[in-house]
Protein backbone atom coordinates (compact mmCIF):
# COMPACT_ATOMS: atom_id res chain seq x y z
CA UNK A 1 0.00 0.00 0.00
CA UNK A 2 2.91 2.36 0.72
CA UNK A 3 4.17 1.95 -2.87
CA UNK A 4 0.74 2.92 -4.22
CA UNK A 5 0.67 6.01 -1.98
CA UNK A 6 4.14 7.06 -3.20
CA UNK A 7 3.06 6.56 -6.83
CA UNK A 8 -0.14 8.57 -6.28
CA UNK A 9 1.82 11.40 -4.64
CA UNK A 10 4.41 11.44 -7.44
CA UNK A 11 1.69 11.58 -10.09
CA UNK A 12 -0.20 14.29 -8.22
CA UNK A 13 3.01 16.32 -8.04
CA UNK A 14 3.43 15.88 -11.80
CA UNK A 15 6.65 13.92 -11.50
CA UNK A 16 7.47 12.06 -14.70
CA UNK A 17 5.69 9.21 -16.38
CA UNK A 18 3.99 6.28 -14.75
CA UNK A 19 6.42 3.94 -12.99
CA UNK A 20 7.20 0.77 -14.93
CA UNK A 21 5.38 -1.34 -12.33
CA UNK A 22 2.16 0.56 -13.08
CA UNK A 23 2.55 0.24 -16.86
CA UNK A 24 3.44 -3.45 -16.45
CA UNK A 25 0.23 -3.90 -14.44
CA UNK A 26 -1.79 -2.15 -17.19
CA UNK A 27 -0.30 -4.47 -19.81
CA UNK A 28 -0.94 -7.47 -17.55
CA UNK A 29 -4.58 -6.47 -17.19
CA UNK A 30 -4.98 -6.17 -20.95
CA UNK A 31 -5.68 -2.45 -20.77
CA UNK A 32 -2.95 -1.64 -23.30
CA UNK A 33 -4.60 -4.03 -25.76
CA UNK A 34 -8.02 -2.51 -25.07
CA UNK A 35 -6.75 1.03 -25.55
CA UNK A 36 -5.06 0.09 -28.83
CA UNK A 37 -8.49 -0.96 -30.16
CA UNK A 38 -10.13 2.46 -29.59
CA UNK A 39 -11.07 3.98 -32.96
CA UNK A 40 -9.73 7.42 -33.83
CA UNK A 41 -10.56 9.76 -36.69
CA UNK A 42 -7.66 10.70 -38.95
CA UNK A 43 -8.23 13.68 -41.23
CA UNK A 44 -6.10 15.64 -43.64
CA UNK A 45 -6.52 19.38 -44.13
CA UNK A 46 -5.43 20.66 -47.53
CA UNK A 47 -6.15 24.26 -46.63
CA UNK A 48 -8.73 26.76 -45.43
CA UNK A 49 -10.84 29.36 -47.16
CA UNK A 50 -12.77 32.13 -45.43
CA UNK A 51 -15.77 33.84 -47.00
CA UNK A 52 -18.91 35.69 -46.12
CA UNK A 53 -22.23 33.83 -45.99
CA UNK A 54 -23.40 35.80 -49.04
CA UNK A 55 -20.43 34.40 -51.02
CA UNK A 56 -21.13 30.90 -49.72
CA UNK A 57 -24.74 31.09 -50.90
CA UNK A 58 -23.59 32.00 -54.42
CA UNK A 59 -21.45 28.87 -54.82
CA UNK A 60 -22.58 26.54 -57.58
CA UNK A 61 -21.30 23.39 -59.18
CA UNK A 62 -17.90 24.05 -60.75
CA UNK A 63 -17.06 26.93 -58.39
CA UNK A 64 -13.40 27.05 -57.32
CA UNK A 65 -12.47 27.65 -53.69
CA UNK A 66 -9.04 29.19 -53.31
CA UNK A 67 -7.22 27.78 -50.28
CA UNK A 68 -4.61 29.39 -48.08
CA UNK A 69 -1.89 26.90 -49.12
CA UNK A 70 0.35 26.97 -52.12
CA UNK A 71 1.26 24.04 -54.34
CA UNK A 72 4.01 22.02 -52.70
CA UNK A 73 3.37 23.35 -49.18
CA UNK A 74 2.93 20.68 -46.50
CA UNK A 75 -0.59 19.74 -45.46
CA UNK A 76 -1.74 19.08 -41.89
CA UNK A 77 -2.70 15.66 -40.56
CA UNK A 78 -5.06 15.48 -37.58
CA UNK A 79 -6.06 12.71 -35.20
CA UNK A 80 -9.31 13.47 -33.37
CA UNK A 81 -9.02 17.15 -34.34
CA UNK A 82 -5.47 17.43 -32.96
CA UNK A 83 -2.69 18.21 -35.44
CA UNK A 84 -0.04 15.51 -35.14
CA UNK A 85 1.93 15.68 -38.39
CA UNK A 86 2.55 17.33 -41.74
CA UNK A 87 2.81 15.64 -45.08
CA UNK A 88 2.57 15.71 -48.85
CA UNK A 89 -0.29 14.56 -51.05
CA UNK A 90 0.54 11.54 -53.23
CA UNK A 91 -1.40 9.20 -55.52
CA UNK A 92 -1.47 5.50 -54.64
CA UNK A 93 -3.15 3.14 -57.10
CA UNK A 94 -5.36 5.94 -58.39
CA UNK A 95 -6.37 7.10 -54.90
CA UNK A 96 -5.13 10.05 -52.86
CA UNK A 97 -2.75 9.38 -49.99
CA UNK A 98 -0.42 11.30 -47.73
CA UNK A 99 3.27 10.80 -47.08
CA UNK A 100 4.23 11.95 -43.58
CA UNK A 101 7.14 14.36 -43.81
CA UNK A 102 7.14 15.58 -40.21
CA UNK A 103 5.66 14.11 -37.03
CA UNK A 104 5.08 16.90 -34.54
CA UNK A 105 6.01 16.61 -30.90
CA UNK A 106 3.36 17.53 -28.34
CA UNK A 107 4.51 21.15 -28.00
CA UNK A 108 4.26 21.72 -31.79
CA UNK A 109 0.92 19.92 -31.96
CA UNK A 110 -0.49 22.20 -29.25
CA UNK A 111 0.15 25.30 -31.35
CA UNK A 112 -2.64 24.51 -33.79
CA UNK A 113 -2.85 26.67 -36.87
Amino acid sequence: MADEDETDMALAAGEGALPSTVTDDLVGLGIADAVSQIPVTVSVRLGVSTMQVSQLLKLTRGAVLELDRGVGEPIDIYVNDRRIARGEVIVVDGRLGVTLTEVLDSSDADGQE
